[in-house]
């Protein structure tokens, strides 16, 4: 590249406690790269960025906020997109590296990935890092001490708004799902559960880590209720019948040999 630029890294911050930054995010926050974070509108405040001050790091003076609104118009999304990544290759010409915010892990369900992409079809050069970091569905099986999956149990972690049918099926193929951004299948996840008998297996989870953390175990009791974007549901599935598995060429190989 004729220019110099600085790499763009995707700092993880975790889903809201500012004791789960990792010590790699932790040096790169106090760096002399270059801040930005994600907001839905100008003048908002940013969840991640938030974290990162509630950890007790002051707001440097040329941190920028980039606008992603929250809306399903192609037309909006595309140009709020185009702005987003044409601020951070100035930003990342100027030849600092370039610290995106991200609440959670930016490798899961993420702003990052689409911002990268963006960036590098303006400048196919520059140089994308990230730095790993606890999910919100990790945390919250720690909040509510619960393991995920065991043993050779099955696990699915995917967004509610796939909708009731795809989570009706899901639950005979796994034995714990992860239901991530629930708000809009609330009511309707919660008739699955009941209807499965399940529901006592549930425990719905919001702002883990933050605050304004809410952990209700009694599922059904949020009928009626209104939640937040940033809210989550980690189901198990106690009845689903197990397949029978073989693990690798020896259990193969035994099985053929009992066989004969």
């Amino acid at each position: 590249m004729s220019k110099s630029f600085g790499r763009l890294i995707g700092v993880s911050l975790g889903p809201g406690d500012p004791g789960l930054i990792t010590r790699r995010g932790w040096e790169a926050l106090n760096s002399d790269a270059r801040w930005t974070y994600p907001v839905k509108k100008a003048g908002e405040v940013s969840y991640a960025l938030d974290i990162a001050l509630r950890a007790g790091l002051a707001l440097p003076v040329d941190a920028v906020a980039l606008v992603f609104p929250m809306t399903t118009k192609a037309e909006l999304l595309a140009r709020a997109w185009l702005q987003a990544a044409d601020e951070t290759v100035r930003l990342l010409a100027e030849g600092c590296d370039v610290l995106f915010l991200v609440e959670g892990d930016a490798s899961t369900y993420s702003t990052f990935g689409h911002l990268a992409r963006a960036v590098r079809e303006l400048q196919p050069g520059i140089e994308v890092e990230v730095i790993a970091g606890v999910s919100s569905y990790c945390a919250s099986a720690a909040r509510i001490g619960r393991p995920i999956a065991e043993a050779d149990e099955t696990l699915a972690v995917f967004p509610a708004s796939y909708g009731v049918e795809v989570i009706d099926r899901m639950l005979d193929e796994f034995d714990s799902l992860v239901l991530l951004k629930v708000k809009p299948m609330l009511e309707g996840v919660l008739d699955l559960l009941e209807a499965r008998g399940i529901a006592p297996h549930a425990v719905y989870v919001e702002k883990v880590g933050t605050p304004d953390e809410r952990v209700v175990a009694d599922v059904l009791s949020l009928r009626g209720a209104t939640i937040p974007y940033l809210s989550l549901m980690l189901v198990k599935n106690p009845g689903r019948a197990k397949r029978p598995t073989q693990r690798g060429c020896r259990s193969k190989a035994v099985a053929s040999a009992e066989a004969a």
